[in-house]
């Protein structure tokens, strides 16, 4: 349990965040928000409800009273881990003074961290239809928005995926994995809750007049509001050979177990720098390291910031990585069907049995062309700051949208973030519901590399200057990127929780100047 003293009163929490476990004891606490050290998730201290993804789930709440001095916090046994009582009620011996503004304290460990949200139930008699294309987390949050919101009627996730939600971040961090291990939810929790989700269900046109989605297998499925989640895919090869077997992306759960069995002992060559190619770097067994290769789009590489050289780049490269940067892959060379050889602009030859590929991706919005719904020149959805399009009863989020902005002074862009997509979902589900909702988040984005912790939060889209706390040589450090005079963003590494300070300062809509950075 988590005892917080805000002001005069005491809240009692669970103590660890729902989404991966972090101690909310080391998280950042403002007025009655408390924001995860780790991921950025937020908490209501006085409900536990969740109020900031990527968490799914609230944190549980307990009874606090204050007598003599003393703080008493009452649970019942099925959350407290006792074995002979139904009800306990542990003196703290605290004596409440003015001499405390915040106070933590742990009880005994929780059976459950996490407390799920009630929901409505599905009602027949409505005959109202929410058709959510997509089995991403926008969508899965926007279902359970609107189950939770009251919303008693028919609810439908459609997806091209073979699986319920899952942990995508996981696909390049766990790659020994079983699918069912990343689910988010369960399939019976989504039927507990009445909302169907039907797999291998490929949209291919929409008819917005008749507001009728048509599938590839042939059927077809009416709404009464529609909500476009269908997420992004990654970006393909234009070169010589990107036919060659063995050449992977890593989007599903199957493609992330094909690349560990393939890359196993043999040569690997990741083409892109991102952060996913530097997870698969480590998540593959070292005797598949010795020739890896990580080549990057001509212009990529001209100028990479000196953190992502000092910090992630040197931690890799000392682990025996090889970069080959400021150069780009213009060939790849096979022998009998697969992969043998990646031939650099600069001449270089690279030995790859297998080569994965991570340059970025698009919208899955193609299914839409031809149709009255604006997209911008890259097929991303316009949206506004409702997750509605131009089209009435016709939402959209996540990775397919661009969006307005708050830290770029409404300025548009697509972020693709998972905690980002929860918040369209939410925001969608709400709007939807007639609520009038404005989208309100921070982008936060969060990795972990080597045992260290990397996070960014905020959009740094358009920065003209930085300002470095720490050190860089040391690799633990915290990095502003300010834009016209102000903070709109900050990564760091080894430095929670300052990345999870600063998101909330810039959520409360507070400007951060550069002097006060520095």
């Amino acid at each position: 349990v988590l005892l917080v003293r805000n002001r005069r009163e005491f809240r009692a929490l669970g103590s660890k965040c729902p989404h991966y476990g972090a101690p909310l004891s080391k998280g950042v606490l403002r007025g009655e928000r408390l924001r995860c050290p780790w991921h950025g998730a937020c908490f209501n201290i006085r409900t536990g409800d969740i109020e900031e993804y990527p968490a799914l789930d609230c944190i549980p709440c307990f009874k606090v009273t204050v007598e003599d001095g003393k703080v008493f916090i009452t649970a019942k046994k099925k959350v407290l881990t006792l074995a002979a009582v139904t009800e306990h009620r542990q003196c703290l011996g605290l004596r409440v003074t003015r001499a405390f503004s915040l106070l933590f304290f742990f009880l005994q460990d929780l059976e459950s961290s996490q407390r799920v949200k009630d929901t409505s139930r599905r009602c027949l008699l409505n005959k109202n239809t929410m058709l959510l294309l997509g089995g991403g987390v926008a969508a899965l949050v926007c279902a359970e928005t609107l189950r939770q919101e009251g919303f008693t009627g028919r609810i439908i996730m459609a997806t091209r995926e073979k699986h319920v939600p899952y942990d995508k971040s996981k696909l390049s961090k766990e790659m020994n994995l079983k699918a069912e291990d990343i689910y988010l939810r369960k399939p019976e929790f989504l039927e507990a809750r009445g909302i169907e989700f039907w797999t291998e269900k490929e949209a291919v046109s929409v008819d917005f007049q008749k507001q009728k989605v048509h599938f590839m297998d042939g059927s077809s499925q009416k709404y009464h509001q529609l909500l476009i989640a269908t997420g992004s895919h990654s970006g393909f090869l234009k070169v010589p050979g990107a036919d060659l077997q063995n050449i992977c992306t890593l989007q599903t759960p199957e493609e992330s177990s094909k690349i560990l069995e393939l890359a196993t002992g043999r040569n690997l060559v990741i083409v892109g720098a991102s952060f996913i190619g530097t997870r698969l770097e480590l998540c593959v067994p070292a005797t598949a390291r010795d020739t890896n290769g990580i080549s990057l789009q001509a212009g990529a590489a001209a100028e990479l910031p000196a953190w992502l050289l000092a910090g992630p780049f040197q931690m890799l490269q000392n682990k025996g990585v090889k970069f080959h940067m400021k150069t780009e892959l213009c060939e790849l060379k096979g022998k009998d069907g697969k992969v043998t050889e990646a031939v650099l602009a600069n001449g270089e030859k690279l030995p790859a049995d297998v080569v994965v590929v991570g340059i970025g991706s698009a919208p899955s919005s193609a299914f839409l062309k031809g149709t009255s719904i604006a997209r911008d020149a890259k097929g991303a959805i316009l949206v506004d700051l409702h997750m509605q399009t131009n089209i009435p009863k016709v939402f959209a989020a996540g990775d397919v949208v661009t969006f307005p902005v708050a830290l770029l002074d409404g300025d548009r862009s697509s972020i693709h973030h998972q905690q980002v997509a929860e918040a369209h979902g939410r925001c969608a589900a709400l709007n939807m519901l007639g609520r009038g909702e404005e989208l309100h988040t921070v982008p936060y984005f969060w990795s972990t590399l080597l045992g260290k912790s990397i996070r960014y939060a905020g959009c740094g889209k358009g920065y003209t200057d930085t300002v470095v706390k720490g050190s860089l040589e040391q690799q633990k450090f915290l990095i502003f990127y300010i834009r016209d005079g102000h903070v709109t963003a900050a990564a760091s590494l080894n430095c929670d929780p300052m990345v999870s300070l600063i998101a909330e300062v810039l959520y409360l809509g507070k400007q951060i100047s550069k002097e006060e950075a520095e």
